[in-house]
């Protein structure tokens, strides 16, 4: 069986397999125990949210251009409060969604270098990369964008599964990988994404959109 978004989404809420999870904390996009796209899952016992502070700032806009604009200015009040370059990291889903990363740092002003498996987060520049490469990092300032529909759950993904089992299978693994990249952030987070976003962005708490 083949899914599409729109119908993996009805699916799920209509059978009850993903019911909407309590909101406004990162700790709650998840259960107790996670499982990540490798497979390999893990407690959050001891994980400590990010939203033990100040509140994320989540917003949508019409077109990739003004999220790029306001994420840039954001990072660019960040350095201004006080932020160092290296201080800042830029996630996005996976590579397609690179060079608007790159964009908004490049708005701000910001030297950046893109992480991979081999890059460590290193001198004077802030940190772009996929979800994938944020675990184990922590930056004081975060912007996770690109926050799509299609995007965030990845459409490819989906359209690969093959059952209900398998399909939950992906939401979960989606659905973490944003929480992890949110959890990098120790003062302060913003996400964002353009209309329609994903799903997963309103548990996140109140969404400010922006004409």
């Amino acid at each position: 069986m083949m899914w599409s978004h729109v119908a993996a989404r009805h699916h799920i809420m209509s059978s009850g397999l993903s019911p909407r999870l309590p909101r406004r904390q990162a700790d709650r996009l998840l259960g107790p125990e996670v499982s990540d796209v490798d497979g390999n899952r893990e407690s959050r016992r001891d994980a400590i949210s990010v939203f033990n502070g100040p509140p994320p700032s989540v917003r949508t806009f019409p077109a990739a251009e003004q999220e790029i604009e306001a994420a840039g200015a954001w990072l660019a009040e960040q350095v201004g409060g006080g932020v160092r370059s290296q201080e800042l990291g830029i996630f996005v889903r996976s590579a397609g969604e690179l060079p608007r990363a790159q964009a908004a740092a490049d708005r701000a002003g910001l030297p950046s270098r893109v992480l991979d498996d081999k890059l460590a987060p290193t001198g004077d520049a802030a940190s772009i990369g996929t979800m994938h490469l944020a675990k184990g990092l922590e930056f004081r300032a975060v912007v996770v964008m690109a926050c799509d529909d299609e995007v965030l759950p990845l459409q490819e993904r989906i359209e690969q599964v093959g059952d209900d089992a398998d399909l939950q299978e992906v939401y979960d693994t989606e659905r973490h990988l944003l929480y992890v990249a949110c959890t990098r952030a120790r003062d302060a987070l913003w996400v964002s994404g353009v209309e329609p976003v994903s799903e997963f962005l309103g548990d996140l708490g109140s969404i400010s959109r922006q004409d």
